[in-house]
């Protein structure tokens, strides 16, 4: 009985804790209810002016939630002799911070010390989408903010060369299903890749094989030029569909065509699971929408070890 009874009150303590802890769309209902409006507008306002912050948006929201949770460790700067996250190689290209940045001070005016640059980075992620002709919803917050961040923690991103065993490992290490994987790569509709993300594909593919035979000839020839064998252009790349700027579903159209850029994009097509999602998606953007909100919600909600509310998201206090 004194066992039973001990049991039964660690489970009260750890479903107590865990409902403490658990994310909600009301959390700032009454601490800060304009919060969702201050961020969209501080997103809104750069989009006006460069067309590529969605997509930095939502790939700076991607990476900080796959190194030590979604806790902002994206967000802090180098100092003295340690390397931040935003300096490891995977994330050199990372940019947008300044948005981030307008988004807290707005709310530091409003609501002082309770934002956490984490909540704001998920729903600037929201925005980035939603203002770019995708679904909205609601985001779940109550993020906190962590105080570590070590650029050599970005070895653990999932890279564009990448097999599709790999990228079940690393999203499976996340509690991310083989399905998030197809619906999260769809985010590659918005963006740009430099030349050395796809380079394996287009040069030297294999002892055999100049090219990767899976793309399109025409579209390969067309690489090709933009990105020759020893490229010395530093921003030369190639957008990642065809319609870069808006929030659809060409990317699987354009995939299923060999049309893909990156090896981890085609490795999507190497199973019969993941192949028929992208067949799915392809052919319905009601039914990518619907999944897409729920894989980001599930990707946002991993948990990172963020105890505070950073007053400058670049630093701890």
């Amino acid at each position: 009985m004194n066992v039973y009874f001990l049991c039964l009150i660690l489970t009260v303590i750890l479903v107590i804790s865990f409902n403490t802890e658990a994310l909600s769309p009301h959390y700032y209902d009454h601490s800060c209810p304009q919060a969702d409006q201050i961020v969209t507008n501080a997103v809104k306002k750069a989009m006006s002016n460069d067309k590529t912050v969605p997509a930095a948006l939502l790939r700076m929201h991607f990476h900080d939630c796959f190194v030590r949770g979604c806790d902002a460790s994206v967000l802090l700067d180098s100092k003295g002799k340690n390397k931040a996250e935003k300096d490891g190689p995977p994330n050199i290209s990372l940019h947008a911070f300044y948005v981030i940045d307008n988004a807290k001070k707005a709310l530091e005016e409003q609501c002082p010390g309770v934002v956490s640059c984490a909540d704001i980075v998920s729903l600037a992620a929201r925005d980035a989408v939603a203002l770019s002709g995708g679904p909205t919803w609601e985001v779940p917050k109550g993020r906190k903010d962590g105080r570590v961040s070590k650029a050599i923690e970005t070895r653990q991103l999932p890279a564009p060369t990448f097999n599709i065993s790999q990228l079940q490992q690393s999203f499976g290490q996340r509690g991310l299903s083989m399905h998030d994987l197809v619906v999260l790569s769809g985010g590659h509709t918005l963006g740009f890749a430099h030349c050395s993300s796809f380079q394996n594909r287009i040069n030297n593919f294999s002892t055999q094989k100049q090219v990767d035979p899976t793309l399109n000839p025409s579209f390969a020839a067309s690489l090709k030029g933009i990105c020759p064998a020893h490229n010395k252009a530093k921003n030369a790349g190639a957008t990642m569909d065809a319609s870069t700027t808006s929030f659809d579903n060409i990317y699987y159209k354009m995939l299923i065509q060999g049309k893909s850029l990156f090896s981890s994009d085609q490795a999507l097509l190497t199973t019969p699971s993941t192949k028929k999602l992208v067949a799915k998606y392809a052919t319905s953007m009601e039914e990518y929408e619907r999944a897409f909100v729920k894989s980001m919600i599930k990707m946002s909600s991993i948990s990172g070890n963020g105890k505070e509310v950073r007053l400058n998201c670049r630093r701890v206090r």
